[in-house]
């Protein structure tokens, strides 16, 4: 039996990396001190809608939430996430609070 495929993190590549069926969808990230952002979440046509950019932006967040990172969502898909999910939103850095306009 396979396991189902997951997130993993690429620190060397700085990106989360979900692979399945040869694709692989990505987001990607940039590190500075104790601030994550998330600056773009790439998926394959072959993985479109089937939740994989959540699944990255789980991931992500919980990645953050583990090592006590703060937040900046950059990129479209983190952001629309944190907008809509309140429970998120402690884990946002200043400047990711002014990108969302809370």
């Amino acid at each position: 039996m396979t396991t189902p495929p997951s997130v993993q993190d690429n620190p060397s590549k700085h990106r989360f990396e979900f692979a399945s069926q040869g694709e692989r969808a990505v987001a990607i990230y940039t590190l500075s001190g104790d601030v994550i952002t998330f600056v773009h979440t790439l998926v394959p046509e072959a993985l479109q809608g089937q939740g994989v950019a959540r699944q990255l932006v789980l991931a992500g967040l919980a990645s953050a939430r583990e090592r006590g990172l703060r937040v900046v969502p950059r990129c479209p898909v983190f952001a629309a996430y944190m907008r809509s999910h309140p429970e998120t939103h402690d884990l946002l850095a200043d400047e990711g609070r002014t990108l969302l306009g809370l």
